[in-house]
């Protein structure tokens, strides 16, 4: 679903919501919600540089859309445990911006889309330090 959403977005920024639960230091994703990019020019702080400002390079969940989540995963007893977005014709490596306001309790899985197509899918976390830490992602998939 990640990728998809990143494909279908290309060439700007997707961004979603994960939820899930944190059980022995292990976070499991239950449900993945796709949103809007809210990014824009005016609610940046950031240089004035065009590409700064552009959907292209930048994301941003809207404020309300975080809270509407929040309240609907806590009626499912879950939790947000982490963000996505896509990297278009970039590495699936944080930004300088996506660490100036990431958020310590979170998993950012970050999916590079090259020329259109979803490529590498990488998480990632804060440490102590406030600087990005690569995690692992287990997936198990079963059959029906």
């Amino acid at each position: 679903m990640i990728r998809s959403h990143a494909e279908s977005t290309y060439p700007e920024e997707c961004c979603g919501i994960i939820l899930g639960y944190l059980e022995n230091q292990t976070k499991t994703i239950v449900e993945i919600i796709p949103t809007a990019n809210a990014w824009s020019a005016e609610s940046s702080n950031f240089a004035h540089n065009e590409t700064e400002y552009s959907e292209r390079r930048r994301y941003a969940i809207a404020p309300q859309v975080m809270l509407q989540v929040q309240k609907s995963a806590r009626d499912k007893s879950l939790n947000i445990i982490g963000i996505y977005h896509s990297h278009p014709d970039n590495p699936a490596i944080p930004s300088e911006c996506d660490r100036q306001y990431a958020w310590t309790a979170y998993s950012y899985i970050i999916v590079s889309v090259q020329n259109g197509k979803a490529n590498e899918l990488l998480s990632w976390s804060l440490d102590d330090q406030h600087q990005f830490q690569l995690e692992t992602i287990d997936t198990i998939n079963l059959a029906t």
